[in-house]
């Protein structure tokens, strides 16, 4: 992938860094030669990104060419927001209090050059900002008032960087594109990179290490270079064709910041952003599910205005869930009026709605893993050891998951199918996980999962290899389509 840095005027940058080529913006945007570039990253150092500037067009060509740009037209956008600057900056607010802490005036400026400042104090709060706005040259301004608030955060003109930093500059551009240089460890037969999002501190992650080394296998088979990501490699998004989760997701934290960020740079991502918010509500896909007909147990949206006719709606034993509920965590069963009362002020207290659900024991639940919108694989996981549910986080190493089974589809109920297919397709068209419990020759959705478990010698035991190549496929099938439907649009009529 070529790497060039884009300037108003050559002049403006002088470093010469190896496999690194500088070009004036009026060239760039002009000259046939680059919209020809089939791979080329774009690191847009122009004085300015104002709407319809010649800065601007230069993030806004490059998406349409294909390239990677840096920073692109959203982080443009966003960066002239001062609501969704205060709404992305919240989650770095700890880091901000802390590292501004010693400060004396009520004010406070940070430049911000490709992710570093020159004081070593401000290191961690430099990478945190420049992970979330994506741009190589930034100036962050900051307020005291009770506590310390980003007020604003600009792009700083190359031209207008101050002399006495340019040693600082230098130096940081060079580490910066030395990281992400991958001439050095991948070969000419790869023909797009992927990104797998892990957490090695996860205790029960999504893929077991043998899974994580087959989907490796599968990828490098198709031509994919691979590599292993984790939520400190956020800044490197853009060195990707397509970013693949396989870390616990949830709204409300990287894994989520992630796909949306791959998303609006253009990659092809599961699970993709919309795919997480419908997926860990429980209040959304209970609507959407009835909504869509689709047999769901007995349930109620419960908040604090209707929380006493629970009872009366659902009966006792009956099952609350809080909204963003994974792996049986967030889901208690209350059997008595005293329980469900307990409960219904514990989670009120952290969410506005809950669901409810009357409680349906079986000895199993199907999960039907879909792709594209088509069955992938069949298991049957059987409740914990003296548990009602799949999971006992309270019981004892060995009992905290029940047994499984992995079953071919022509073993699998037809109505378990056809129920879970539809389920999974008011989602989307990406890798999901349906929950189905079977009850009387009918099919109830439990839960949708934009993250399923696919494990080695679990959800593989029938596809074996087959089932790591057909999701890796699918990932490049995905692209090709992408860059084809690029190809196109470039075309004149």
């Amino acid at each position: 992938m070529r790497k060039l840095v884009v300037v108003n005027n050559p002049k403006d940058w002088d470093l010469d860094i190896e496999d690194v080529e500088v070009v004036d913006a009026q060239r760039y945007l002009t000259d046939p030669a680059y919209t020809e570039i089939k791979s080329a990253r774009i690191f847009n150092l122009c004085r300015s990104y104002k709407y319809q500037s010649s800065g601007y067009y230069v993030s806004l060509l490059a998406e349409a060419r294909g390239h990677r740009a840096i920073p692109n037209v959203t982080t443009i956008q966003d960066l002239k927001s001062q609501t969704i600057v205060r709404a992305i900056t919240d989650e770095i607010n700890e880091t901000i209090q802390k590292s501004l802490s010693k400060l004396k005036s009520k004010n406070f400026t940070l430049s911000i050059y490709f992710g570093q400042n020159v004081a070593k104090q401000y290191e961690k709060l430099s990478k945190q900002l420049h992970d979330l706005f994506q741009a190589p040259l930034l100036r962050a301004q900051f307020v005291y008032n009770k506590e310390w608030t980003l007020e604003s955060i600009n792009p700083i003109p190359v031209n207008e960087v101050p002399e006495h930093h340019l040693r600082d500059l230098y130096n940081f551009a060079k580490a910066y594109f030395a990281r992400n240089r991958f001439s050095n460890i991948r070969t000419n037969k790869k023909i797009y990179d992927l990104a797998i999002l892990v957490n090695h501190a996860d205790s029960d992650p999504p893929s077991n290490d043998r899974a994580i080394q087959n989907f490796i296998d599968a990828a490098e088979s198709l031509g994919f270079y691979t590599e292993l990501i984790t939520k400190e490699d956020y800044r490197r998004l853009s060195e990707f064709d397509a970013l693949f989760i396989r870390e616990t997701t949830s709204v409300n934290h990287h894994t989520y910041r992630f796909a949306r960020r791959a998303h609006a740079e253009g990659l092809v991502v599961i699970d993709d952003p919309v795919s997480i918010l419908r997926c860990t509500n429980k209040v959304y896909l209970a609507e959407l599910l009835s909504k869509a007909k689709v047999n769901i147990p007995k349930s109620m949206i419960i908040h604090r205005d209707n929380c006493c006719k629970v009872v009366a709606e659902l009966g006792l034993p009956c099952v609350l869930k809080k909204p963003d509920s994974s792996f049986s965590q967030g889901v208690v069963k209350v059997k008595t009026e005293e329980e469900l009362e307990e409960q219904l002020k514990e989670m009120l207290s952290e969410s506005d709605l809950i669901i409810g659900q009357e409680f349906t024991p079986t000895d199993f639940d199907w999960r039907i893993g879909v792709l594209d919108k088509q069955p992938l694989y069949a298991c049957k996981y059987f409740m914990a050891k003296d548990h009602w549910q799949i999971y006992n986080w309270e019981g004892k190493k060995k009992d905290v998951t029940g047994n499984f089974e992995t079953v071919p589809f022509e073993d699998v109920p037809f109505f378990v199918l056809h129920t879970a297919l539809k389920a999974a397709n008011l989602i989307g068209d990406g890798l999901y996980g349906v929950d189905v419990k079977e009850i009387d020759g009918k099919a109830y959705v439990i839960e949708v999962n934009d993250n399923p478990n696919i494990d080695h010698g679990v959800e593989d035991r029938i596809l074996k290899k087959d089932l790591y190549l057909t999701i890796l496929k699918s990932i490049k099938r995905r692209i090709d389509s992408q860059k084809n439907l690029n190809g196109n649009e470039q075309r004149p009529s």
